[in-house]
């Protein structure tokens, strides 16, 4: 599964994004990456527009569907510290791999929930797959160079992203052609989960086949052929030792926060609440709350693109504070 593409110590990054190729290692993880992206994503928020079958089925109170959906993005802080590092250690094609494996598990597992509280843990545990996100980035960031860099980054991370309001709108399809088909609602909601459960251990063997960890190779290759990494000799904790001590840092994770942190908030309650406070079906709600997903689709890579232009122009600190605005 984790065959070695090989090396070439010559190779740079993209300075351009072909977008209609794949034909090297730097569009091959461009492409792969916002796939596999789009599927974590996907995975993550695809029980969300369902809630309101799952809450007649469980019989949930207005506390126990807040603390399913504090589940939902609780642990993703602590898994995307701990993935960072493990980029650094494996390199971004065997760690998303294994993310997109063991990501499956749980989701999988909520098909077979039959109380609030196998529900619950289930439902924390998929929350490392958005952990994802930091794989994504990691991926792009080694390879392309920093021209295009801010466009590939939010190009493959709006696109990625979009998995999230496409679960909204699909989900409660699946279901609702599941129930069409003589499916009992309970079994259909069920049923439907397998869908990116299925899709995510498909994309773990895409993603290990097709990418390579950098232009030149994979990591752990690299290292073991004494070719220096971007960084140099410093590890993954001097560099966030670095960073911490960086004001700009918490800026950026201050505005990431207000901004990623209300997209999620949507993700998990807007169906739900479609159907409570205006009696939308399943369907209609889950196709009114797909639209703040697919925002992304565009959002993102525009900000990308006015980041490298505004970055050529003034300096990277510049573009930040104006693409956080």
């Amino acid at each position: 599964m984790f065959a070695s593409p090989g090396i070439d110590a010559t190779a740079p990054k993209a300075t351009k994004i072909d977008l209609f190729s794949a034909a090297t290692p730097q569009m091959r993880a461009f492409h792969v990456t916002w796939l596999a992206f789009f599927v974590c994503f996907f995975a993550w928020f695809a029980a969300a527009p369902l809630m309101p079958l799952i809450k007649t089925e469980f019989g949930l109170d207005k506390d126990q569907i807040a603390n399913i959906n504090i589940a939902a993005v609780a642990v993703t802080i602590l898994v995307r510290l701990v993935v960072g590092p493990l980029c650094d250690r494996f390199g971004p094609r065997r760690t998303y791999s294994w993310l997109l494996l063991l990501g499956a598990i749980p989701v999988f597992g909520l098909a077979f929930a039959q109380t609030y509280e196998a529900f619950l843990v289930f439902r924390l545990a998929i929350g490392a797959i958005g952990a994802s996100f930091v794989i994504t980035q990691y991926h792009t960031s080694v390879m392309f160079a920093p021209n295009v860099v801010g466009t590939a980054n939010a190009t493959v991370g709006g696109w990625g992203n979009a998995g999230g309001g496409a679960a909204q709108s699909l989900m409660p399809l699946v279901v609702a052609a599941l129930v069409g088909l003589g499916v009992e609602h309970a079994l259909g909601w069920r049923a439907a989960i397998f869908v990116p459960g299925v899709a995510m251990v498909a994309m773990a063997f895409v993603y290990a086949r097709y990418t390579q960890d950098t232009p030149q190779g994979d990591i752990v290759d690299l290292r073991a052929a004494g070719i220096e990494l971007d960084g140099g000799k410093a590890t993954g904790m001097a560099i966030l030792r670095r960073a911490a001590g960086n004001y700009r840092t918490w800026m950026l994770a201050a505005t990431y926060g207000a901004c990623f942190g209300v997209e999620i908030f949507i993700h998990n309650i807007a169906a739900s609440y479609y159907v409570d406070r205006f009696g939308l079906s399943l369907t209609s709600a889950g196709l009114a709350a797909g639209i703040f997903g697919g925002l992304a689709l565009f959002a993102r890579a525009l900000g990308g693109i006015a980041s490298d232009r505004i970055a050529l122009k003034k300096g990277s600190t510049a573009a930040r504070c104006c693409c956080s605005r």
